[in-house]
């Protein structure tokens, strides 16, 4: 039995871009600024992908390398479409390694034989380049009719048809979900095309792809006819004032054409004015149309359409999630320049929330911190470092569910109230208790789980109905598939001829048309054989279309130009567009037209680079036709060229000659404009045009005089940039003669400044510089110091490229309009060195003391100047250094440095910085130390009545360091606290005097030093009780010493305190002597006495305080002397 089945075979239309030609064969570049910055460049291609020739369901990988800067982006197109990315279909990788871009297609269909390119663009330009897959198919590709037949079988109809009514409305019907996910299709986004098909079944990504394509194409058509233009496509938005809101910017061709909107394939009733009975509304401000659903609830859900004449425009889905607040925002009051939180629990997980501040949607930023606990359930908005501008209404949107609150931004009292600007705080307001959240959080979690573990059991028992419904329809299809087969039987008739000859059996077609085109099978007791036919018809062009077609284009720079010509031939026929051999693709400035037996190409904003070879090239399976036409963009020439050739250069004439431009913009060339400059001035005088040859003879000029020329060419598109020729001269040169030998003024290491006098004679033309030359000492070469093309103006000149130490001599020649003259003779050698000059400290305040931490490190840096380079050397108490101490010297500077410092490192260091023409120095002392410990215990005694006398055990650290002394604080019932009752007593013993009988005193003695205090001993407490009455008696008495002076050795320049008790009454009178010598006239010396207790200060104790000091009590009853000894350490003797 004959039968006969249908081939089909589609080939999708190839589109690619390039403006200008690279170094890399096949890498176009399209620059898109005039002049790039300094270090920035257009994009190129240092590797371009590789042409790929690979079997039907193998890997094809496609890998370029990129240079430009900025980082250009790379992305990837073809030819015959769009390239859509998924993880089953197609993946781009990027090797930050290798630099590598790789596009990878994982299982190579034929439809994927295309012309690919690879765009690389930054913000300078855009470099592309193409690469061909060609795929060897093996055998008929029943897999791809077979995919066809299953995506068709579960999708349904590829294509919607929403059949309209005369008054431009659809047909109401409720909408099958197989035409649902073709609406939300077409109006989703690439990025939610997976998610898409994931949650309605579809699992050839593929070939939905391929169907996708086609409807939009269709859909735009239909769309032209009621919308010019149409854009800004957002999808339904919830907002905090319980309304949601589709929004789009729609140009109509017809202003009163019918909006309408429908809710899944029902029409839905809307108003164009604000009432509050309506549930939907819609508002038109110009071109851009809002629809507004009031009052949302779970009823809203759906799929919502726009339609315009009965027309479908725009499609979104609508989800309405089951969440809700369980705990919503609160009111929250914040000080200015603190951190606010806002902090919410839903009753079921949501990734994120819409977050509003004043109307406004927020996300992550310096600003706000928006974070979602781990079970979806705790979402937190903080608002950062707030301000009075902060403060308003802040609102959490889920789903169609919302809550709002105030932030409240008090402002700072106290720094408003000095006028500064407040300071940040680290505290944060707002919150509440996070185990509270927590376990209300837990709770909804559980709520919700249970309520998807119920879902979750029905949904298993439809599945289960759902394929055994399934596996009864497949077994009624195949029946029916098998039914249709054999009506499929071909019987004889005018155009067929079936005869049997015994075994042989032949089908005759008399007059082959495609339609006959197919395959063809014969089937005989269970077996069968195949056979093809194809009818060829290869593509062509009208031929007077042609000829027209070749006739050059000749346009203006920023004009446009249009190539259109017809064709015929089998469908579907491959079109492409070549401008210079480089295939042309969709752009702003190029428009391809594409429609049944014809195309067109609009190149528009045209530059001259543009210019060049047109090509339309049809191909379709039976064979290939091209059609050339030229595309001239006339512009501005270019300037002319060089070199320049001089024919002549006399003292009167100047004639030479140049290169016509290497582009003349398309035209003839009419004139050459001329402008010449004399060399030294700054203007140019236009010699004006001098006709259409490139060459010119120039009679006003003067003898020995420079000229320079500026050239332009000029057409009817305009004129061109200037070519600037070099200097010519007019006549023999005349150069001047030496200048005066040059003379040092001064010198230094790195410089050594010269000044010379013009020369005599300047060859009868002014002296524009000089030129300088420099040699060392014992060298026969000569080096100049300025630059050839830098000249030196002035008549001095500082020589910065010297080395220090070396000996130098100079000459110098003059230069004029013919050029530099003879040299003059040498100056006399100079060093490069500083002037000598002796050792000086440059630190204004250097310390001369400095007390380090015992087992911290000390360091010492002391900065000087000298020249020559001094020596620098460090004693310490005038003997070398110990080795522990690091020194460090460099250029103008030297360090100490003591590691782990001990008490025995104590001492004075000097600096002895010395040159042959002086030596300095320069002393400090260092003192290593610790804090002390704490003196021993305390005691109290009443010697004198009315005083009591603090003495105490010295601190262990008291033998160690001389420096150390002590404080005694008292506290007394009378008062709680302590103060200082005396400081710095370099003795053990302290008298206080006005004490108060019936009060308890308690004392505490610190031991102080350059380190600080240590801690303290305490006394016990001490009380004088209350006076008795007493009895009159006779209290006089000769003086008497209750406590004597004490002997005394104070270092050099501390202070010194002596103190005495004494008794007598009448009260004595008191004399102070040094050497018997009275001191109480003496201003050096501090004398008290207070309740008998008697005390001498010297503030700073020198050479001339050594001695013995004496003090005399004398009343009317008698006498009383006492004495001690004052030493200096450091003193042998006294002054």
């Amino acid at each position: 039995m004959w039968k006969r089945s249908k081939v089909t075979d589609q080939t999708a239309a190839g589109q690619t871009g390039i403006k200008k030609k690279s170094k890399v064969p096949g890498v176009m570049i399209t620059q898109f600024v005039e002049e790039l910055p300094e270090g920035m460049s257009t994009p190129d291609f240092t590797r371009k992908p590789i042409a790929l020739t690979i079997q039907q369901g193998k890997c094809a990988v496609f890998k370029a390398i990129v240079v430009g800067t900025p980082t250009p982006t790379v992305t990837w197109g073809r030819a015959n479409g769009e390239i859509h990315f998924h993880p089953d279909v197609c993946m781009q990788k990027y090797d930050e390694i290798s630099r590598e871009h790789t596009i990878e297609v994982s299982v190579v269909a034929p439809e994927d034989a295309d012309t690919y390119k690879c765009f690389a663009t930054n913000e300078y330009g855009r470099a592309v380049c193409t690469v061909a897959l060609n795929v060897i198919q093996v055998g008929f590709s029943k897999t791809k009719e077979l995919q066809k037949t299953q995506v068709e079988a579960h999708l349904g109809p590829h294509r919607i048809s929403l059949r309209s009514k005369d008054d431009g409305t659809r047909e109401e019907k409720q909408m099958e979900p197989e035409e649902k996910v073709w609406e939300i299709l077409l109006s989703a986004e690439k990025k939610d095309y997976e998610r898409i098909c994931a949650e309605y079944g579809i699992k050839d990504f593929r070939h939905m792809l391929k169907k996708l394509t086609e409807m939009k194409k269709e859909r735009e058509e239909e769309i032209a006819e009621f919308v010019t233009h149409i854009s800004t496509l957002k999808h339904i938005e919830v907002n905090d004032d319980d309304c949601a809101t589709i929004e789009l910017d729609m140009d109509l061709k017809d202003p009163s054409s019918k909006l309408f909107l429908y809710k899944n394939g029902v029409m839905v009733p809307f108003t164009t004015e604000e009432s509050e009975s309506m549930k939907h509304n819609l508002k038109q401000v110009g071109k851009k149309y809002v629809f507004t659903i009031k009052n949302l609830g779970s009823e809203d859900a759906g799929l919502y359409s726009v339609d315009v004449g009965g027309i479908n425009v725009f499609s979104t889905d609508f989800k309405v999630p089951e969440v809700d607040f369980a705990v919503k925002i609160q009111e929250v009051k914040a000080e200015e320049r603190q951190d606010a939180l806002f902090q919410c629990v839903l009753t079921a997980p949501t990734n994120e929330l819409k977050w509003l501040g004043k109307s406004t949607p927020l996300s992550n930023s310096e600003k706000f911190e928006i974070t979602v606990s781990e079970d979806k359930l705790i979402h937190k908005l903080i608002v950062r470092d707030c301000m009075p501008l902060d403060a308003g209404i802040y609102a959490a949107v889920a789903g169609i569910k919302s809550c709002n609150a105030w932030l409240v931004v008090e402002a700072d009292k106290d720094s408003a109230s000095k006028g500064k600007k407040p300071t940040r705080k680290t505290t944060m307001a707002g919150g509440g208790n996070d185990e509270d959240l927590m376990a209300i959080a837990k709770e909804q979690q559980e709520i919700y789980q249970k309520k998807m573990d119920e879902k979750m059991e029905v949904a298993k028992k439809a599945q289960a109905e759902r394929e055994a419904a399934e596996a009864i329809s497949k077994v009624e299809g195949e029946a029916a598939k098998k039914a249709a087969a054999e009506e499929k039987a071909i019987q004889s008739s005018e155009d067929i001829t079936i005869s049997k000859d015994g075994t042989f059996h032949r089908l005759k077609i008399h007059k082959v048309t495609e339609e006959f085109a197919g395959k063809y099978k014969f089937e005989a007791d269970g077996r069968k054989t195949e056979s093809l036919i194809v009818v060829e018809d290869p593509p062509r062009f009208p031929a007077k279309e042609l000829e027209a077609f070749k006739n050059p284009v000749t346009v203006k720079k920023g004009h446009k130009a249009a190539f259109k010509l017809p064709y015929f031939g089998r469908e579907p026929i491959k079109i492409q567009w070549y401008l210079d051999g480089e295939e042309l693709s969709e752009e702003a400035t190029i428009k391809l037209d594409y429609s049944e037996g014809c195309s067109s190409l609009l190149l528009t904003k045209l530059q001259r680079k543009d210019s060049g070879e047109v090509k339309m090239k049809l191909k379709n399976e039976f064979g290939t036709v091209e059609a050339i036409s030229q595309l001239i963009v006339l512009d501005k020439p270019t300037p002319p060229m060089g070199p320049l050739e001089i024919v002549e250069a006399s003292s009167s004439t100047i004639d030479f000659k140049w290169r016509p431009p290497k582009d003349s913009g398309g035209c003839k060339i009419d004139n050459y404009i001329l402008e010449r400059q004399q060399v030294g001035r700054n203007t140019w005088k236009k010699v004006g045009p001098i006709g259409a040859e490139a060459k010119y003879k120039d009679s006003d000029v003067d003898h020995g005089r420079r000229y320079c020329y500026r050239i332009r060419v000029e057409t009817e598109m305009g004129t061109s940039e200037v070519m600037e020729t070099e200097d010519i001269q007019a006549g023999t040169k005349a150069y001047p003669g030496p200048p005066s030998s040059p003379k040092v003024l001064t010198a230094y290491k790195d410089c050594i400044n010269l000044s010379w006098s013009p020369p005599s004679e300047t060859g009868g033309t002014n002296i524009l510089g000089y030129n300088l030359e420099k040699r060392k000492k014992g060298s026969n070469l000569w080096g100049a110091v300025n630059p050839p093309d830098q000249m030196i103006k002035g008549k001095g000149c500082g020589v910065k490229d010297v080395v220090e130490g070396m000996e130098y001599e100079f000459r110098v020649s003059a230069i004029n309009n013919s050029g530099a003259g003879e040299f003059s003779t040498p100056s006399e050698f100079v060093f490069a060195r500083d002037p000598k000059m002796r050792p000086r400290f440059t630190d204004a305040k250097m310390k001369s003391f400095m007390v380090v931490r015992a087992g911290n490190s000390a360091r010492f840096t002391i900065n000087f100047e000298a020249s020559p380079w001094p020596e620098v050397i460090w004693l310490k108490d005038g003997s070398p250094v110990p080795k522990k101490v690091t020194i460090s010297n460099a250029e103008g500077t030297s360090q100490l440095l003591i590691p782990s410092a001990e008490r025995s490192d104590t001492g004075i260091y000097t600096i002895i910085v010395k040159n042959i023409v002086a030596q300095e120095s320069f002393s400090i002392e260092i003192r290593v130390t610790d804090e002390p410990k704490p003196p021993g215990p305390v005691e109290t005694d009443e010697n004198v009545p009315g005083t009591v006398t603090i003495s105490w055990t010295p601190s262990p650290d008291e033998k160690r360091d001389d420096r150390l002394h002590y404080m005694v604080t008292k506290r007394d019932s009378s008062k709680s606290t302590w103060h200082t009752i005396a400081d710095r007593i370099f003795n053990n013993r302290f008298t206080l005097c006005n004490i108060m009988p019936g009060r308890e005193y308690q004392f505490r003695v610190y031991a102080k030093n350059d380190m600080g205090s240590s801690k303290h001993s305490e006394s016990q407490k001490w009380l004088i009780p209350s006076k008795r009455e007493t009895k009159p008696c006779d209290l006089q008495c000769p003086p008497k010493f209750l406590v004597p002076l004490k002997m005394h050795t104070a270092p050099q320049g501390y202070e010194c305190y002596m103190s005495c008790a004494i008794k007598g009454d009448p009260t004595p009178h008191v004399t102070w002597l040094r050497n018997n010598i009275s001191l109480n006239t003496n201003t050096n010396y501090f004398i008290s006495n207070t309740c008998g207790v008697c005390s001498l200060l010297i503030l700073r104790v020198g050479s001339k305080d050594v001695g013995e000091y004496k003090i005399v009590a004398e009343n009317s009853l008698g006498r009383a002397e006492c004495s001690t000894k004052l030493t200096v350490r450091g003193t042998s003797f006294p002054e």
